[in-house]
C-alpha cells in the first residue's frame, strides 16, 4: 500500500482539479473544496503540480493563504456566500428537482457556509 500512496494521491488530486473546474460551470457543485483537496493531495504527491496549482493567477493566492494559515480572507467569504446564495436561489426559483433534493442541497450549502464563516479571516497571531 505504501508504494501506491503517491500515485493514488496524484490521481485523487487530478480528479479533484477536474471536479473543481467543472464546479465553475455547474451550479451547486463546489469548486473550492475540490481545489483545497487537490492542493493537499499534490503537496503529498507532486511538487510540480502543487506549485502549478498554487501559482494560478486567481485561485493560487487563496489556496496558499489557506494552506499556510488555515484562514479565509473576508472578501473571499463574501464572494463565496453571494455566489452560493445567488445560484441556490436561482435553483429554487427555476429548478425542477424534487423538494427533498433541494432540501438536501440547502442543508449541504448551509454546512458549507457555516464552515466558511467559522474559519478565521486573518492568520493567527504568533505565540
Amino acid at each position: 500500500m505504501v508504494g501506491l500512496r503517491r500515485p493514488l494521491l496524484l490521481v485523487a488530486g487530478l480528479l479533484a482539479v477536474a471536479l473543481g473546474a467543472l464546479g465553475i460551470f455547474v451550479p451547486l457543485l463546489p469548486t473550492t473544496p475540490f481545489l483545497l483537496l487537490a492542493v493537499w493531495c499534490f503537496a503529498r504527491s507532486s511538487e510540480r503540480l502543487h506549485r502549478w496549482l498554487r501559482g494560478q493567477k486567481h485561485l493560487g493566492p487563496i489556496l496558499t493563504h489557506w494552506e499556510l494559515h488555515r484562514a479565509v480572507r473576508p472578501r473571499v467569504k463574501w464572494v463565496a456566500t453571494a455566489m452560493i446564495l445567488l445560484l441556490f436561489s436561482h435553483q429554487l426559483a427555476f429548478g425542477t428537482f424534487h423538494p427533498w433534493i433541494e432540501l438536501a442541497a440547502g442543508a449541504c450549502l448551509t454546512g458549507v457556509l457555516a464552515f466558511l464563516w467559522t474559519r478565521p479571516s486573518r492568520p493567527a497571531a504568533a505565540p
